[in-house]
């Protein structure tokens, strides 16, 4: 087992939420966090729009009772916001609902004020500006993740926790067999890729030996190495899983392994 996939998690928000939107809402964030990792900043800065859109018709949907997938922006958010308290509101948490609409106010503003609609050829992207959408992404995925999680009530707190991942490019998943589709990586950072991709499921020693292609010692040393500089440990389980100083590593050191090698040359 390996991330929540997006799939897994329309299977726990729709309904009540609907499937379209949700879809778009998962696709846009997904794009949002592989670009991000990968210190492509501006797509994080000014790409934000298309996932407050979702985000907001799905609360209009879900506020009002009204499907309509072509909603703008603003209409939504007054709707909930209700300056006038002159609507019907059916939102399962009220309070909820309009600080999520303060946050997409917020996301909305700050990407169309750097440029995303008008082209400032002196704005630069930068880490600040593309970690400020980000987490305000993240805090918004994770809200309504919290609110309308129809799955396993135990897996919620897991699935709001791996939406900080995405899904590792490199590391290809062929009929349960996994691979890191790179030559030029250590059994190390095979490890630290895999384990990375797996996320709080981890890997037994059994997998790391069968997806690593390296020698059989070459996998224990690698391993021995990582648990020594406290990158993985493990669990009860028996099963190896990176800590948060290996999850930084994979992010800081490794982040020109996470693409496949035709997009490394096009990055």
């Amino acid at each position: 087992m390996g991330l929540i996939t997006k799939g897994q998690l329309m299977g726990s928000l729709c309904p009540p939420i609907d499937d379209k939107l949700a879809d778009q809402l998962l696709s846009e964030y997904i794009s949002q966090e592989k670009r991000y990792v990968l210190r492509d900043w501006e797509p994080a800065t000014l790409d934000g729009g298309q996932f407050v859109e979702a985000a907001a018709r799905i609360l209009y949907h879900q506020d009002s009772g009204r499907l309509d997938q072509r909603r703008g922006v603003n209409e939504c958010l007054t709707y909930v916001e209700d300056p006038k308290q002159q609507n019907r509101h059916s939102f399962r948490e009220p309070k909820s609902a309009k600080h999520l609409a303060k946050v997409l106010r917020t996301i909305y503003k700050f990407r169309s004020d750097r440029g995303a609609v008008h082209i400032d050829p002196e704005y630069t992207a930068n880490q600040l500006d593309s970690r400020l959408v980000i987490e305000s992404c993240r805090w918004v995925l994770s809200e309504i993740l919290r609110v309308f999680w129809s799955g396993d009530p135990h897996q919620v707190s897991k699935a709001v926790r791996e939406i900080l991942r995405y899904e590792v490019p490199v590391v290809g998943n062929f009929e349960g067999q996994l691979i890191v589709q790179r030559s030029d990586c250590t059994a190390e950072q095979e490890i630290l890729l895999l384990l990375y991709s797996a996320g709080e499921s981890g890997l037994s020693r059994a997998d790391l030996g069968l997806y690593v292609r390296k020698a059989p010692s070459k996998v224990t040393e690698g391993l021995q190495r990582l648990q020594q500089s406290r990158e993985t440990i493990r669990v009860g389980s028996g099963r190896f899983r990176l800590t948060d100083l290996g999850a930084a590593t994979v992010v800081r050191e490794l982040s020109d392994k996470l693409l496949l090698p035709k997009e490394t040359s096009t990055s």
